[in-house]
């Protein structure tokens, strides 16, 4: 192990920072902030995403479940909840698009957020 190693910073490639920065915000009840000359939100505890806009090239929207040819998802939040069918109702409430193929049964739910990365809320 490196000596002082930590979490730093998660990057979340899209096309609009802005909308992911008030969606994430939204969801998880963290602080908008901005580093790095990026939009970003930042928990309590320090942990941060940062939302990091195509500039320099065409943003492809991942698809879920993976298909072949097709831009796979290259992350996946899994956030745990302590009431799943409430935290369900506000993530739509937020913007977030439940996933037609659910795979979790009673334990999780796979959503897409608005630049359609793929999340689950976890029963905890």
């Amino acid at each position: 192990m490196i000596s002082g190693i930590c979490l730093g910073n998660i990057g979340v490639d899209c096309q609009d920072a802005a909308r992911l920065q008030d969606f994430y915000a939204a969801l998880l009840g963290w602080e908008k902030c901005e580093l790095y000359e990026c939009l970003a939100v930042r928990s309590q505890d320090g942990v941060v995403f940062l939302f990091d806009p195509a500039r320099d090239y065409d943003y492809v929207r991942p698809v879920w479940p993976e298909m072949p040819g097709r831009q796979q998802k290259q992350m996946h939040f899994d956030f745990q909840v302590d009431d799943l069918a409430a935290a369900v109702a506000q993530a739509i409430e937020f913007g977030a698009v439940k996933a037609e193929n659910q795979y979790g049964g009673e334990h999780f739910v796979t959503f897409f957020d608005p630049e359609g990365h793929p999340f689950c809320l976890c029963a905890k």
